[in-house]
């Protein structure tokens, strides 16, 4: 908790909760059992007004555990974008399932820790001086819960099902990702099979942990009312024969079912958090990313950008663009050709702030690019990446998230009257959904990558006459002849070099 944001503070307001719900226990079994042995209007008010207040506070924790939740699962999620490159399939998972399964640790499992902490130990010293023989009995059986709860528990955290599903999320989205070359190359009934597996042993998983929960909730229950009734058997005895007061007798029995509530409570609680403890376990081990710049970046419009010995490496790949050194100059159209796989992509990675240079560094206006503040300075970038997405929605909407000339935009990429749903268009139309979508962006630095990938005759010569109106500074990864006859320069990448 104390790497989280207001980790701390969390659970000093739930102990001051927790001791909160033990007064207002006290002071409502103290006014029900006055009520029960003399049943008066008067008393009938104030033990009415004593359960609200007690409602009023587990509803006021209510609150202040939803927002923190929400306040908490928003950093982890932001601190897992920031600190994951790329978008594998058991990263969506966690920034979805998994960290929504936080939510119940975070609402359920930690205030009912905290009232299960003091709630208890409270009841046991009221009881202490009420009835000796009562709270000795209470003392003693009492511990049998927490034990119990935790034989269950061990159990039930070997089978934890959130390595299973970020298993099986992982692998069905690189499948959908893959499709295309699945069915290319005959393999998608292969991985069906695989996928459906994977499920079904998710299933099972899940099956297998719901039995022990509820053999767990049976267990605590059992124990529970067992302990109670070694507490009402011998005080309704002597009760009968007495050898105890009946305001005194009431109010055991009223008290002495509080003190396992919250232990049974916090163990049936615990197997829904599990998976949650789990997810955050592994967000909390995604490293922290790197300071960011906080400088303002300077308009491409005017300023010179310059790549001064580049070199990009990943471990599994090493060096994808080794030293570069390049001179990008305001107002500038740039084809960037070269073969599959020459660092291309990755050189207008570096642009974007996606990827940061293992080597040299990248001045914009003689500013290094590290230094920026990265969300102003994509303020001032159009980017149109080779596989663009689209959201759900109408093509205008789609366009309009670019900026406010969608009308402009959507008849420059010929797209004039078409509003349908987006789900209807081919991926050529799609593709000049996304172009028109940076064409209305009001930026200073447009890139295109493999632009023309997925178009036809038509709508390559829409998106060259899109290029030539541009007065933005541009560069286009594109193999096609005409684009590179249309560049005022032209990058040839081989092998991460700029040759």
């Amino acid at each position: 908790m104390r790497t989280l944001p207001g980790g701390r503070g969390y659970l000093a307001v739930l102990g001051a909760f927790g001791a909160a719900t033990a007064v207002a226990v006290l002071v409502q079994a103290e006014l029900l059992a006055s009520f029960l042995v003399e049943p008066t209007v008067s008393a009938a008010v104030v033990a009415g007004l004593a359960i609200a207040a007690r409602a009023g506070i587990g509803w006021a924790r209510e609150v202040v555990a939803a927002r923190t939740a929400a306040r908490v699962t928003h950093s982890l999620r932001t601190r897992v974008i920031d600190g994951v490159p790329g978008d594998a399939g058991s990263t969506v998972t966690l920034l979805t399932r998994g960290l929504d399964a936080l939510r119940p640790y975070l609402t359920g499992y930690l205030p009912a820790v905290a009232v299960a902490a003091v709630v208890p130990l409270a009841v046991l010293v009221r009881l202490a001086f009420v009835d000796l023989t009562s709270a000795l009995v209470v003392a003693l059986t009492l511990p049998l819960v927490p034990v119990f709860a935790a034989l269950v528990g061990k159990h039930t955290a070997a089978r934890t099902q959130w390595a299973a599903l970020a298993r099986l999320g992982g692998h069905f989205l690189d499948v959908l990702r893959g499709l295309p070359t699945l069915r290319l190359f005959q393999r998608v009934r292969a991985q069906s099979e695989t996928v459906r597996a994977m499920a079904r042993a998710h299933t099972d998983l899940t099956m297998r942990t719901l039995r022990v929960a509820f053999l767990s909730a049976l267990v605590l229950e059992l124990v529970a009312t067992l302990s109670v009734a070694l507490v009402a058997v011998p005080v309704g005895l002597r009760l009968l024969s007495g050898g105890v007061a009946a305001h005194t007798a009431v109010l055991i029995l009223v008290l002495t079912p509080e003190a396992y509530l919250p232990l049974r409570a916090a163990g049936a609680r615990f197997h829904a958090s599990t998976d949650g403890l789990a997810a955050l376990n592994a967000a909390l081990a995604v490293p922290r990313p790197p300071a960011r710049g906080t400088a303002r970046p300077p308009d491409p419009r005017v300023a010179d950008i310059a790549f001064e010995g580049v070199t990009v490496s990943y471990p599994d790949r090493g060096a994808v663009l080794r030293s570069v050194d390049l001179r990008i100059e305001p107002g500038e159209r740039i084809a960037v050709a070269g073969p599959s796989g020459a660092g291309k992509s990755t050189l207008l990675a570096v642009l974007l702030g996606l990827v940061t240079p293992s080597a040299g560094r990248v001045a914009v206006g003689g500013v290094d690019l590290r230094e920026l503040d990265p969300a102003a300075w994509r303020a001032h970038l159009a980017w149109v990446p080779q596989r663009p997405w689209l959201f759900a929605g109408s093509v205008r909407a789609n366009v309009a998230l670019g900026g406010p000339d969608v009308d402009t935009a959507l008849a420059a990429a010929d797209l004039a009257g078409l509003d349908g749903p987006v789900g209807e268009l081919s991926t050529g139309q799609a593709q000049r959904v996304a172009l028109a979508r940076a064409l209305a962006r009001p930026a200073g630095l447009v890139l295109l990558d493999e632009p023309t990938a997925h178009l036809d005759g038509t709508g390559e010569r829409v998106l060259l006459t899109a290029w030539r109106a541009l007065d933005q500074t541009s560069l286009v990864v594109a193999h096609r002849p005409v684009f590179l006859r249309e560049a005022s320069r032209v990058l040839i990448v081989r092998s991460g070099v700029v040759v």
